[in-house]
């Protein structure tokens, strides 16, 4: 009995145009996320002191539990 295997690969040229495609997208996902104006607020509560979150009733901790509770069960 003769076992034939045949071990396919794709072209390296291939290869680097899905990996950069992919990368794209990635990206283009990751600005969408970064635009939008919930993370604008994390951000802005981040930059705050925690004493300054005191005065909101906020801990860093529950910063992002606080802007996103509408949105997401978390």
């Amino acid at each position: 009995m003769a076992a034939i295997s045949h071990i396919i690969t794709a072209r390296p040229e291939v290869t680097a145009i899905l990996r950069r495609c992919f990368a794209a997208a990635g990206n283009a996902l990751v600005a969408i996320a970064e635009a939008d104006s919930r993370m604008r607020a994390v951000r802005q509560l981040n930059a705050m002191s925690d004493e300054e979150l005191a005065e909101r009733g906020l801990k860093r901790d529950g910063i992002v539990r606080h802007i996103f509770s509408d949105k997401f069960y978390i």
